[in-house]
C-alpha cells in the first residue's frame, strides 16, 4: 500500500521507518509542506499524511482528489488548516492525531512558572549585564489562582500538573470532564477570567472561539494577569493582547502559537524578510516569552504523531474508515 508523507521532519525518519515497515505501507517521502505547488506529487497514491504547516485548503485538495487521494491524515492534533467542508465536498476522508499530551502540558506548566518568577525579564536583563533585583519580585505558584481554558486530553494533564503546587485551579469547558471536578472548580468564562491569576489556553480552534482573548474579554481580566497559550495562535487577538502587555493589565505573556504563523515558524528566516508586524512587537517586550510552536516537539509526541497518522491510513485504506477520523 502506497502512501505520500508531506513535511516529513529528519527527526520523523526512525519513526517512519519503524511503524512503515510494522504496517507494510509503501511511504513516499517529501520534505516539503503540502502546497499547490507540490500537490501532484501524491498522484497515483490514495492516501496522504501532512502536518498542521501544510497548506490543506481547497485549492489544494481539488489537486489531491484529482490525483486520487481519498484519505487525508494529519499527524497533528490541529486541523485548522485542513477545509474540512471542501474535503467532505470532495469526497476526501480526513483525521487528526493524538499524542502524548504531557509534551505540551509540561510546557505550558513551565511557561507558568517562568512568568510567575519573571525569568524572562531576568534573561533579557543579563544580557545587558543588568543583575539588579528590582522589578523582579515574582509570585509562588501555591498563592495563585490558575485558570485553565479547555479540559481535553491536554487540558487535564495540566490540571494534574498545577494540583501538584497546592494552587486553587478553576476551568472552563462547554463540557466538563467529571473525573476533572476532583481537582478544580468548573465556572463560566467570565468567573473564569475576573478571578484567575494565570489563564492558559487548551481548547481547539473553532469559528465559535475566534478571538476567545480579545479586547472586551482582557478587560475582565485581573490587572497583572498572566496568559499563556500553546494551543492555536488564532484564540488571541494579538493586538489586543499587545495592548494589555504595553498597558500593564497583562503582566506577562507565554505564547508557542501566534495568529499568522503559516510559512515562518518552523522555517529558517534568517536570510529572508519576516513580513509579521505583531511578531516583531511581541519579541521586543521584555515579559514576552515567545517560542515557535514546539511544546509538542518530545521524542514521545514525535513518535506518536507518526504512528498515528500511519495507522489511521492503513485503517483508511483496508477499511474506508479511521479510528481517528474527524469527517463523514
Amino acid at each position: 500500500m502506497r502512501v505520500v508523507a508531506y513535511a516529513c521532519r529528519p527527526d520523523e525518519a526512525e519513526a517512519f521507518e519503524k511503524f512503515s515497515k510494522e504496517l507494510k505501507l509503501d511511504v513516499t517521502y517529501v520534505k516539503e509542506s503540502l502546497s499547490p505547488e507540490n500537490a501532484h506529487l501524491s498522484e497515483g497514491v490514495e492516501g496522504v499524511t501532512i502536518l498542521g504547516n501544510c497548506n490543506a485548503q481547497r485549492e489544494v485538495l481539488e489537486k489531491l482528489s484529482k490525483s486520487g487521494v481519498k484519505y487525508l491524515a494529519t499527524r497533528s492534533a490541529g486541523f485548522n488548516n485542513i477545509d474540512l467542508e471542501a474535503a467532505k465536498e470532495l469526497g476526501i476522508k480526513v483525521s487528526n492525531t493524538k499524542y502524548s499530551p504531557n509534551s505540551v502540558a509540561d510546557f505550558a506548566t513551565m511557561l507558568a512558572l517562568m512568568l510567575n518568577r519573571r525569568v524572562i525579564e531576568s534573561i533579557k536583563r543579563s544580557q545587558g549585564h543588568d543583575y539588579t533585583l528590582g522589578g523582579l519580585m515574582g509570585n509562588e505558584l501555591r498563592n495563585q489562582v490558575v485558570g485553565v481554558i479547555g479540559t481535553g486530553a491536554i487540558g487535564q494533564v495540566v490540571v494534574k500538573n498545577f494540583t501538584g503546587f497546592g494552587c486553587k485551579i478553576l476551568a472552563y469547558d462547554l463540557y466538563p470532564n467529571e473525573e476533572m471536578k476532583k481537582y478544580v472548580e468548573y465556572v463560566d468564562l467570565d468567573t473564569l477570567l475576573s478571578k484567575s491569576d494565570i489563564i492558559t489556553l487548551h481548547a481547539p480552534l473553532f469559528d465559535s472561539n475566534y478571538h476567545l482573548i480579545n479586547k472586551e474579554n482582557i478587560a475582565k481580566m485581573k490587572d497583572g494577569v498572566k496568559i499563556i497559550n500553546t494551543s492555536r495562535g488564532e484564540l488571541i487577538d494579538t493586538t489586543a493582547l499587545i495592548e494589555g502587555l504595553k498597558s500593564g493589565k497583562i503582566r506577562g505573556a507565554g505564547l508557542d502559537v501566534i495568529e499568522h504563523e503559516l510559512g515562518i515558524f518552523h522555517s529558517d528566516c534568517r536570510f529572508k524578510g519576516v513580513n509579521h508586524d505583531e511578531l516583531s512587537i511581541l519579541k521586543n517586550l521584555p515579559n514576552v516569552i515567545l517560542t515557535p510552536h514546539f511544546a509538542f516537539y518530545t521524542d514521545q509526541a514525535v513518535s506518536d504523531m507518526v504512528e498515528l497518522g500511519l495507522k489511521s491510513l492503513h485503517s483508511f485504506l483496508l477499511n474506508d474508515n479511521s479510528p481517528w477520523q474527524i469527517n463523514g
